[in-house]
């Protein structure tokens, strides 16, 4: 069974995915750089697909996989992010 997600919100500090197996993951949006420095409009520009969330203005590619897997942005080095 693949697990995919159906929806995304926002409040100030986080991002919520629910899933499609029930579950609503909520994680910290200082993990994805892109999204902390987006505007609540460009947030809500984007689209689902079988793997993940994707934001076209933002080039922001987020997969289920790595949210349950708990990783963040992968194209800063942990250093960069960390700041």
């Amino acid at each position: 069974m693949s697990i995919s997600a159906t929806e995304v919100k926002f409040d100030d500090a986080t991002i919520w995915v629910s899933l499609s197996d029930g579950r609503i993951l909520g994680v910290p949006l200082a993990w994805f750089p892109r999204l902390l420095s987006a505007s609540s409009g460009d947030l809500l520009k984007y689209e689902l697909s079988s793997t993940g969330i994707h934001w076209e203005e933002l080039d922001e590619d987020i997969s289920v996989a790595g949210l349950l897997a708990g990783r963040g942005d992968q194209t800063r080095s942990t250093a960069l992010a960390a700041e």
